[in-house]
């Protein structure tokens, strides 16, 4: 059960790949800026105990892949991550809170996708061979 993780009541591996931009794509996180929105999503995702694989902070987009406990939905990890650092890079960075008066750095919508070492076809195969051969039913009761 290498890559899997525990906590308490669960065993599991859940990766997120997951992207959102600046609102109206503007170029602003380079220099000082990325480096700092680079912490707050470490912290951030620390905080919540939240795993950063991979990660890049674009002129306009921040890419993560994430592995998370199965008890946090994505909605809310994004919520919390581009919230909590749009609010403190406009407190330290005054040129962000110039650019963006109405307090929103980022756009409203984002991308996240599963991503797993097994694919669709083999769960598939596994749940439909697991108690009989040859049923094709799709939500079958074992006999």
């Amino acid at each position: 059960m290498e890559g899997y993780r525990k906590n308490s009541h669960a065993v599991y591996d859940i990766k997120y790949h997951v992207i959102w931009v600046t609102k109206y794509r503007y170029k602003v996180l380079g220099g000082r800026i990325a480096v700092r929105v680079r912490d707050l999503i470490r912290q951030g995702c620390e905080a919540r105990g939240i795993t950063i694989l991979q990660g890049s902070v674009g002129k306009d987009h921040i890419h993560l892949l994430l592995s998370c406990p199965p008890s946090i939905a994505p909605s809310k990890i994004l919520q919390y991550l581009k919230g909590r650092s749009s609010r403190l890079l406009q407190d330290e960075f005054p040129e962000l809170k110039k650019k963006y008066w109405g307090q929103h750095l980022w756009a409203r919508g984002y991308f996240c996708a599963t991503v797993g070492t097994v694919t669709e076809e083999i769960i598939r195969n596994y749940i439909a061979n697991q108690f009989n051969e040859g049923k094709d039913e799709i939500f079958r009761i074992e006999e």
